[in-house]
């Protein structure tokens, strides 16, 4: 049985350029950036035991790349989720902000 040990939420922004992936991507830095995982040794397990759900709420969630984003995150069995969410920002002479949020969700098998 897979149980939740940690949830990490996190906000991304490309300020310039529309760049969901790069909006993403640090989203998930913004999530695991002042996380340390100190329970592996008590449970018997590694950081690579970890399953790993991203979900990432975005304007254009089809123009994430799901590759790059599990790419932030070093250890573990990683699945990227984009979904509709997040907010699009007009600027001047077509230049657009993006803002993504993500919420990194971490189960280790209990098994």
């Amino acid at each position: 049985m897979k149980n939740r040990y940690v949830t990490e939420m996190g906000m991304g922004v490309d300020v310039h350029g529309g760049d969901y992936t790069k909006a993403a991507k640090r989203a998930v830095s913004d999530a695991i950036r002042h996380s340390s995982l100190n329970f592996f040794p008590v449970l018997g397990k590694s950081p690579d035991d970890m399953f790993i759900t991203v979900k990432i709420a975005a304007g254009n969630p089809d123009a994430i790349d799901k590759k790059a984003v599990a790419a932030e995150l070093p250890y573990g069995t990683v699945t990227v989720e984009p979904v509709k969410g997040g907010l699009d920002v007009p600027g001047v002479n077509n230049d657009l902000m993006v803002i993504v949020n993500a919420v990194v969700l971490v189960h280790l098998d209990d098994d």
